[in-house]
């Protein structure tokens, strides 16, 4: 999805679905697209937009297919998210009792690996965000982001993981606490939108929530979420 704007034909092809399906969609009004000389056209941006929101109600393996039309090169696929959470990227418990003490919170955990190069300009970012669409779930977790990848303000792509002792108000649709946190910094869309999903189908699992609100430490923290992802792997 790096180009400005694509067909329709690029689109089924970007998210895996039939072109004739997407078309009926999009002339409802539900996916986002303007016709020019008869055809219609998208602007990549707006359409991660939308897919960010979409996915926030997508079955396990819808969101196995937006790992699949979006894969990341540079990192290691089976391991996603284990890979990008190191013990030194969790804070367990995380001190903060306000939406902003626990931003500010995880976008300097993760400083800690030297690739948020502008902290302030990524704070902005994911605060933004949570105006326009706060993160949270309604099981008590939420996963704050910058809308659109930043490339001038981080290097590479990091998940900062805090869980605090009581829960705090997050913005959550039924007005819910939210107690467990995971910051998502990337620079490209493709990766982006590829650990959005693997942590969407982590998610899924029946206890694995759960279990992260049992673990007492980053180390117990990071053996939950490596056999979580070992889990998803393997359905």
């Amino acid at each position: 999805m790096e180009h400005e704007s694509y067909s329709l034909d690029d689109l089924a092809r970007q998210l895996g679905r039939d072109k004739r399906e997407l078309e009926k969609l999009v002339s409802r009004g539900r996916i986002p697209g303007r016709k020019v000389n008869g055809e219609w056209l998208f602007n990549s941006t707006e359409i991660t937009h939308w897919l960010e929101q979409e996915m926030r109600s997508y079955s396990t393996s819808e969101l196995e297919r937006v790992e699949q039309t979006h894969p990341t090169t540079q990192l290691d696929s089976e391991h996603l998210i284990s890979s990008l959470m190191p013990e030194e990227l969790m804070e367990v418990p995380l001190d903060a009792r306000t939406k902003r003490s626990v931003l500010e919170s995880l976008i300097e955990i993760a400083g800690r690996t030297w690739q948020i190069w502008e902290p302030s300009a990524v704070l902005t970012a994911v605060q933004e965000r949570e105006e326009a669409y706060p993160t949270a779930f309604d099981n008590g977790v939420a996963i704050p982001h910058p809308r659109n990848p930043l490339s001038d303000a981080v290097g590479e792509p990091v998940i900062a993981y805090g869980r605090t002792l009581t829960g705090i108000p997050f913005g959550s649709d039924r007005g819910g606490l939210t107690d467990i946190f995971f910051l998502v910094i990337c620079s490209d869309t493709a990766t982006h939108l590829s650990v959005l999903a693997r942590l969407g189908r982590m998610l899924q699992l029946p206890d694995f929530v759960d279990l992260l609100r049992e673990a007492s430490t980053p180390q117990e923290t990071r053996q939950v979420i490596i056999e979580a992802e070992k889990r998803v792997a393997e359905q």
